[in-house]
């Protein structure tokens, strides 16, 4: 990886680092918005009064969040109206985004060489299983420092 580009990732994965453990956390069978009313026991209409909308409306938020419809605009509406803080990111699967560039380079290389192997058997030139396998992390090196839009595909 270039020193930018590398810098730059490195930099996405410490202001995220705090949000990889929320990763785990189960999302409530009915939602958070349900789930934080009736923990501190507050009506449908004692929330809608804070969003100055009906219980309906509420009821009607709630239902959205469910169903995974909500706006993040209406989520932090929510979180404001009951004196929270609305958080949202994303969060690489992988633990972290040099963990998740490294994952995208070594699968590229290894269909780059192993798509170059086969043509080169059909010609009588195939290389050992080391050496292909010594090629694959050598281009995965190579496609981490230049970070080519390639990647993405």
């Amino acid at each position: 990886m270039r020193n930018q580009n590398k810098l730059l990732i490195q930099q996405l994965d410490r202001k995220l680092k705090p949000l990889v453990e929320s990763g785990n956390i189960q999302i409530p069978e009915r939602g958070w918005i349900h789930t934080i009313r009736v923990t501190l026991k507050m009506t449908l209409r004692q929330l809608g009064s804070k969003l100055n909308i009906t219980s309906q409306g509420v009821r009607d938020i709630e239902k959205r969040e469910v169903a995974g419809s909500i706006s993040i605009k209406s989520l932090k509406e929510v979180g404001k109206a009951l004196d929270m803080k609305f958080v949202y990111g994303f969060v690489p699967a992988s633990g972290s985004f040099e963990n998740y560039v490294a994952l995208k380079a070594s699968e590229l290389a290894t269909k780059i060489v192993l798509r170059t192997s086969q043509n080169m058997n059909l010609e009588g030139q195939g290389n050992s299983n080391d050496r292909l396998v010594q090629s694959i992390e050598e281009l995965k090196v190579e496609i981490i420092r230049e970070m080519p839009k390639s990647l993405w595909n």
